[in-house]
Formats: structure tokens, sequence, C-alpha cells
């Protein structure tokens, strides 16, 4: 197992771009359940946060996405200049470019969300609903693999709660996208979306502390 090692000295850019890490989850997160808990026909026993990017206030989750995604490009580079493994901040990288395009191509509206949309899933499934999908699977795809690469460059503990984080978000997404109804799949992804941000948050407060010492 490969232990931390810093390949490049400690500087300010660097810490600012690992702090972007740290606060990217809380904002997806808070942003996705405040919307989750106010918004007429939502439920976040039924639906998944990329259907908040439609109806009339369609345009906070929209920002929502464009925004983490670009901290999550932030963190990727700060990564970059923290350990010496490539792979793990390209991946990473890849998610987040893979948030602004979720931003960019709306997720179809479904099961009674917004209100007046019928109850299941789309009768069909639009052009941008489709690139979203694609998106996203490619996005959450390197996320878990940049989990395993980055985290073989930590400490042995941290290397196995990355590759924890990884699997986790791996069976969550796994779950909602087998297109189950259940309840449970669908808060299971949640769980699993919290997950990762956490990691990545953990992940980028650690490095800020290593190129402090």
């Amino acid at each position: 197992m490969t232990t931390t090692t810093l390949s490049a000295p400690a500087t300010s850019s660097t810490r600012t771009l690992l702090t972007c890490g740290i606060l990217a989850g809380p904002l997806f997160v808070g942003a996705g359940l405040i919307q989750g808990l106010t918004r007429a026909g939502f439920d976040l026993t039924r639906h998944p946060a990329s259907v908040l990017s439609n109806g009339s206030l369609g345009f906070v989750q929209i920002t929502n996405f464009v925004v983490t995604g670009l901290l999550t490009l932030a963190a990727a580079a700060g990564i970059r200049r923290a350990l010496p493994g490539r792979w793990g901040p390209r991946l990473l990288a890849v998610y987040g470019v893979s948030l602004i395009c979720a931003g960019a191509f709306r997720a179809d509206p479904q099961d009674g969300f917004p209100l007046g949309t019928p109850a299941g899933p789309p009768s069909s499934v639009s052009w941008h609903g489709t690139l979203h999908f694609v998106c996203g699977g490619i996005g959450f795809a390197a996320l878990v693999a940049a989990c395993f690469a980055i985290g073989s460059h930590l400490t042995p503990a941290r290397a196995w709660y990355s590759r924890i984080s990884g699997l986790a978000f791996l069976v969550g997404f796994a779950g909602v996208a087998s297109g189950s109804t259940n309840p449970a799949v669908t808060l299971g992804f949640w769980a699993a979306v919290v997950i990762a941000w956490t990691w990545l948050a953990t992940t980028s407060a650690h490095l800020i502390r290593r190129t402090a010492a």
C-alpha cells in the first residue's frame, strides 16, 4: 500500500482548490434536500435530485449541478497538486464535467413531479433526458474509479475508506439504474450520494492538513 506522498510544496492556491472539495458536497446535498422538502410534489422516497431541474424553480437545481461541478473540478486540480498519481484527479475531473453536463441536459419529469406529471416513469425519454442519464452514468463510474485511484495514494486506513465509499456509491447507483421504484432503493441512492460527497470532503480536508504540515 502506498502512503500519502506529497508531490508539490504547500501553497495557498492548492489549499484553496482543496477547500472547494470540502464545500462541494454540503452545497449539493443541502440545496437538494431543501428543494426536496419544500417543492410541491417532490418526494425523497420516489424522486432523485435530477428531476428537480424541472418546473419553474428548476434553475435552482441546474445551478446546483453546474456550481458543484466547477467546485469538483477545482478539487481535482488541488488533489493533483497534493498527490503523485494522475489518474485519480483525472477521473474526479470527469465526474465534475458530468455534473455540469447534468445541469445542461435536464432529466425528464417523472412520477408526479413537477405537479401535473403522470405517475410512473416517463412514457418516452427525450434527447436531453437520454444525455442526462448517459452523462450521469459516465460520471458515476468515474467517481467510483476515482475513489480507488486516489485511495491508493493514501494511508491504509484511508485507502480502505475510499474503496468502501466507492463501492457504496456503486451499489446505490446500481439500485436506481435498475429502474426499481422501491422507496428503499431511492433513499439508498440519496445515502450513497451523501457518502460520496463526504469522502471527497474528508479527503480534501486530510490533504489540506498534510500540505499545511
